[in-house]
């Protein structure tokens, strides 16, 4: 049932991010989803930044609805339902997150919940230039280690995160990977994971409308995201038809992911 809820914080994140946060007693886990509606816009999908109380959405501009939700200011009425989805597995010891662009929204609440359980994180935060990195310095506060890359090389390693990854992988053990960001990233993350023997677990983002596994908006091969994610086992979506080659636009249509060129400064990508 969905539940009205007022902006209590707006937070300019990265140029392109913003992270709004209201008072929501409704228990959440790490790693679930709400569907926001704004009176006037649409009902968007939203992963929780923030699960406790006052929870909080990272919101990036993708498109007319999204850029209309991230310009709300306090005091203004939001209608919530959820949370939705299943949740990140914080049994971990060590674990290793991989976070590509406003990916990292999703993980940062887990990793929190992993590090005061006791687990020790190192996170692996990629973007395509250093002003959109996204809670760097927040995971840091956390107790996590955190590792940058951006295609530019504006900070951290120059190119894409996944070769940061890899190196990690090589040089240290783990119990666990968890990566939210591109498809294409997540591909390659998961293949690292495959080939170091950690098992991978990725955050999905797929257009969804009903959040029930109703409106099959969201399918993904033979599972639906909102149900059955929107945190999968790594081997599972790379034998999912479509993970990483295409996704579905808001009327439910099949477009192909662009693949991303070569890092430099023009490139955009994992």
């Amino acid at each position: 049932m969905r539940r009205i809820v007022t902006v209590s914080e707006r937070v300019v994140e990265t140029p392109s991010t913003v992270t709004l946060r209201f008072t929501d007693p409704t228990p959440a886990r790490p790693g679930q989803f709400v569907m926001v509606w704004v009176p006037g816009v649409d009902e968007l999908p939203m992963s929780l930044a923030y699960a406790g109380d006052p929870k909080g959405i990272t919101v990036k501009v993708m498109g007319e609805a999204s850029g209309r939700i991230q310009s709300i200011s306090p005091g203004t009425l939001l209608g919530v339902r959820g949370p939705y989805g299943n949740a990140f597995d914080l049994s971990p010891r060590r674990l290793l997150a991989v976070g590509g662009g406003s990916g990292t929204a999703v993980l940062a609440p887990a990793i929190e919940a992993l590090v005061e359980r006791g687990g020790d994180a190192v996170a692996a935060l990629g973007a395509t230039t250093a002003s959109e990195l996204l809670f760097a310095d927040r995971l840091r506060d956390a107790g996590a280690v955190v590792h940058l890359a951006t295609d530019d090389g504006s900070a951290g390693a120059p190119g894409f995160v996944t070769g940061v990854v890899e190196g990690l992988l090589r040089h240290q053990t783990f119990d666990a990977v968890w990566t939210c960001g591109p498809e294409v990233m997540m591909r390659k993350v998961v293949l690292a994971g495959r080939t170091a023997g950690i098992p991978t677990f990725c955050s999905v983002e797929r257009w969804m409308k009903c959040g029930l596994g109703l409106c099959d908006a969201c399918a993904l091969g033979p599972y639906h995201v909102c149900i059955d994610g929107p945190v999968f086992p790594g081997e599972t979506l790379l034998a999912a038809p479509g993970f990483s080659e295409f996704y579905r636009d808001a009327s439910g249509r099949r477009r192909p992911y662009a693949r991303p060129s070569a890092p430099g400064p023009a490139a955009h990508g994992p």
